[in-house]
């Protein structure tokens, strides 16, 4: 049996604009700052295993989300 690689999750914030679909779609792992901006919360950079990770990225309205496939250690 494989185990799946965790992926590595990470939010460019000189690309970001708060718009927070991020934080909406996937609570569990994004949030915003104090400047509104996207951010991911302290240890949910492997994504926490959310179903709503990649949902999270598409719905970003700049791409600023990146999910990178086996980012994880």
């Amino acid at each position: 049996m494989v185990s799946p690689v965790a992926p590595r999750v990470s939010i460019a914030t000189d690309v970001c604009i708060g718009a927070g679909q991020c934080a909406l779609t996937a609570p569990g792992v994004f949030t915003q700052d104090e400047d509104g901006l996207g951010a991911v919360l302290p240890g949910r950079e492997d994504g926490g295993g959310s179903p709503l990770l990649r949902e999270a990225a598409r719905a970003c309205p700049v791409s600023a989300v990146t999910v990178e496939e086996g980012g994880g250690a």
